[in-house]
């Protein structure tokens, strides 16, 4: 089976039922599934042939979902972009794909004027209002083509990392990856046909694929722009949204919001969340936030189409309910079909409740990256994927993220898990955010470094934070110098950005108090 026989079969069962839901208009299963067929067609008389790429430069909307699609049905490769980065980034990609061409909202078409991407041609579609522009001209002029044969190991889709480890690396994953884990995803929750699933996270993310699912289900679909707690709000209410798919800075922004008490929520009764891990304290906001809501807490990555496990609703919610917050630090238990062991430096298993990297395999695991062959040797690893991600398995099974293995600091010859410092510093209650960083030590090889987010109206002092930290970890752990900032770095996603932090705070003299 291969991703646009999902389409075709809910334009023959369901072909009435609405598919998106856009403002005041909506599109049933058939006229999204004729749309796609259509944007196929255009793709091709745009001279691209199976196999080939093309990046996508847009907002969510389902004018994106439909290029999507469109190249899932006519075999020509989707590469999304994500428009925060800079022409020059950009660029780089759109080289590394061979993308053949850029289809782009209005929005970002100044952004392609730059001399760093005048190489490529562009499809300009526009997205909400305004004039009609060229996509939907050569789209109503264009005939539906039918799908393309293809493999189920065919490439789908071109996804780049967020890059928070280096430069971003595009992951190749192909028809039989996203299908298993929407096949996964579905088995391990409750999602249902009648449910309304609004994209939130960016689609140029892998957290996107996850509505996948929901493809699969024929669930309606709603996709919002940009998040804000107030759209956020405004579209559950507006559109009775059943099931989101939101990461931890997400939540943390709608939960201390203003704006979002006098929208009508109710109709929300799925909440999956991950992307990075989430504070035991934020969990407990948003079950005070959504108490009638299902809770998962997943982990994934790109490579993985994406989740790996989900901690199910019964256990997250049995735990707030009962204070013990053991299991909120974990990220469940693999999803069908996954399977995941914890490996040690010398590559053999590691036993329940010791710490290593995670290494998974199964069939949503990606065949590797594109034009990387020294990192597929490496991390691609005689049939399982090595992840980099520190974890344990506890011995029912649950797992437990410690860190990203090349984040772990070495201090003195001791190991220091930032994760571990990180949840001390949230239980301070004048912290809002932390990361904390290893950066390079004449004395010690590494020291800590803790970089804080106070809480508003909060003024916190160094002294205050390393008697916080005495009284609940060892001495080699407490953060060397404090840095107070205002925000941190992040990804699209939410992801703190680790080396951004650690180019502006690993150098002596850097701004921050030293302890």
């Amino acid at each position: 089976m291969i991703l646009p026989t999902i389409l075709v079969e809910n334009a023959r069962t369901q072909g009435r039922r609405p598919a998106v839901l856009d403002g005041d208009g909506i599109l049933t299963w058939g006229d999204f599934s004729n749309r796609v067929a259509r944007a196929a067609g255009l793709l091709r008389a745009l001279g691209l042939r199976r196999g080939e790429r093309f990046a996508v430069l847009m907002r969510n909307s389902f004018r994106q979902a439909e290029l999507l699609w469109a190249g899932y049905w006519s075999g020509i490769v989707p590469v999304p972009v994500n428009w925060r980065l800079s022409p020059g980034e950009i660029a780089d990609i759109l080289e590394d794909a061979e993308c053949r061409l850029i289809a782009a909202e209005e929005e970002f078409l100044q952004v392609l004027e730059s001399p760093a991407l005048s190489a490529w041609r562009v499809l300009k579609v526009e997205t909400s209002g305004g004039r009609r522009l060229d996509y939907e001209d050569l789209l109503g002029a264009t005939a539906p083509v039918p799908v393309e044969p293809a493999l189920e190991d065919d490439d789908a889709i071109l996804l780049y990392t967020g890059g928070t480890t280096g430069r971003s690396k595009g992951v190749r994953l192909s028809h039989r990856n996203i299908l298993s884990n929407a096949w996964q995803i579905g088995l391990a929750s409750d999602i249902r046909s009648t449910d309304v699933y609004s994209h939130v996270a960016p689609m140029f993310h892998a957290a996107d694929l996850h509505g996948t699912m929901a493809f699969l289900m024929g669930c309606s679909h709603v996709y919002l722009p940009q998040f804000t707690p107030a759209a956020a709000a405004a579209c559950i209410e507006r559109h009775r949204v059943t099931v989101a798919h939101w990461v931890p800075t997400m939540i943390k922004m709608f939960s201390e919001s203003a704006d979002v008490a006098c929208h009508d929520l109710s109709s929300l009764r799925m909440l999956f969340y991950g992307s990075s891990p989430m504070p035991v304290e934020w969990v407990r906001a948003v079950c005070a936030l959504f108490p009638g809501v299902e809770l998962y807490h997943c982990y994934g990555l790109t490579e993985t189409s994406p989740l790996l496990t989900i901690l199910d609703p019964a256990s997250l919610r049995g735990c707030v309910e009962s204070g013990n917050t053991s299991l909120l630090r974990s990220a469940g238990r693999p999803l069908p079909g996954v399977e995941l062991r914890i490996a040690g430096d010398d590559g053999r298993w590691l036993p329940s409740g010791v710490a290593g990297e995670i290494v998974v395999r199964g069939a949503n695991v990606s065949k590797g990256y594109l034009k990387r062959d020294s990192e597929n040797a490496e991390v691609f690893r005689e049939g399982w994927f090595h992840t980099g991600d520190l974890g344990r398995l506890d011995e029912e099974g649950y797992l437990f993220l410690v860190d990203r293995k090349k984040d772990m600091i070495i201090t003195g010859g001791e190991n220091v898990y930032p994760s571990e410092v990180e949840t001390v510093l949230y239980r301070h209650p004048g912290v809002s955010e932390a990361a904390v960083i290893g950066v390079p030590d004449e004395r010690y090889g590494e020291a800590l470094v803790a970089v804080i987010v106070p809480n508003a109206g909060v003024t916190l002092t160094a002294d205050e934070i390393v008697d916080h930290c005495r009284a609940h970890i060892g001495g080699y752990k407490i953060p060397r110098r404090i840095v107070f900032v205002d925000v941190l770095p992040r990804t699209a996603v939410g992801k703190v950005q680790k080396a951004v932090l650690r180019e502006t705070y690993g150098a002596s003299g850097e701004p921050g108090r030293p302890v």
